[in-house]
């Protein structure tokens, strides 16, 4: 075969994919988002945007992403710098704290709500303790702020794991001789963190942000889970307009609104953590 096509014919599965199940429907939820019947419209996008739900949901998605996504990037360097130190039982700790990496977000939603739900784990423990008399509704509309602890800690729990992996691996690529090099020259621990670490793990954080910031907005079962309509955020007013309100356009509608935002800060991340041309790690 001719060298100057390989190329092409080995991305050509990967491109026919892409176009048949992202590029073709992407192109049939904006037609439906842009069209109510009588052609190009914004229609939807103004029923969307003005009915009363949105700020709220729009509000909630972002305080969740910005409660989450911290926790979670400090955690997964913590739980990444410990991994990558260890010299016994390292396989075996890593195997155990991406278990969440193998539940599905309802599952995960499920198991939380076992422990904050009335019968749960968390109620029964401070009844036991007499911290309570009788076991009390956590999750309901009396308590927002447990509401929004609950599925937080359910997603750092849940999702942690997929920056963790994918950080053990940068760390893995730095290396061994600058970390030798600032030892000699008696560099502390968190000196060779910040000094060497941080700035040569900064492709794989990009990555990993991304990735994370990304599924940040797209929350959906969990929420279901824990929150139900006590904590409306902008998957599940999308859920609600496809099935409940049956409403497709304006399920396109704030699709594309998520998408739009996921795009937004992603472009943010690349560029406060610009990565230079030609770095390899």
């Amino acid at each position: 075969m001719n060298a100057r096509l390989l190329p092409y014919v080995l991305i050509a599965p990967v491109t026919l994919f892409l176009c048949l199940f992202f590029l073709y429907p992407f192109v049939l939820v904006a037609k439906q988002a842009f069209s109510t019947g009588a052609g190009f419209s914004m229609d939807n996008f103004r029923d969307v945007v003005t009915y009363w739900k949105f700020p709220i949901s729009l509000k909630n998605t972002m305080l969740l992403a910005l409660a989450v996504v911290p926790v979670q990037v400090a955690l997964a360097l913590l739980m990444a710098t410990m991994v990558t130190r260890m010299q016994k039982g390292r396989d075996l700790v890593l195997y155990v704290w991406t278990i969440p990496l193998g539940i599905s977000d309802l599952a995960a939603g499920i198991i939380w709500l076992a422990i904050f739900e009335q019968s749960g784990f968390l109620n029964t423990m401070m009844n036991g303790l007499g911290v309570v008399d009788k076991p009390v509704n956590l999750l309901s509309y009396q308590n927002p702020g447990i509401v929004f602890l609950a599925i937080a800690l359910a997603e750092i729990w849940r999702a942690t794991a997929i920056m963790l992996v994918i950080l053990v691996a940068g760390i893995g690529l730095i290396p061994k001789e600058y970390y030798e090099a600032a030892e000699v020259f008696g560099a502390s621990p968190w000196k060779r963190f910040i000094r060497i670490t941080l700035p040569m793990l900064r492709p794989s954080l990009q990555t990993a942000l991304v990735l994370r910031v990304i599924l940040a907005f797209e929350i959906f079962a969990v929420v279901a889970a824990l929150g139900g309509t006590l904590f409306p955020v902008l998957m599940g007013e999308t859920y609600a307009y496809q099935f409940d309100l049956l409403n497709s356009g304006a399920a396109a509608a704030m699709a594309l609104i998520i998408l739009a935002i996921s795009i937004g800060f992603t472009l943010i991340i690349l560029r406060i953590l610009r990565v230079p041309k030609g770095a390899s790690i």
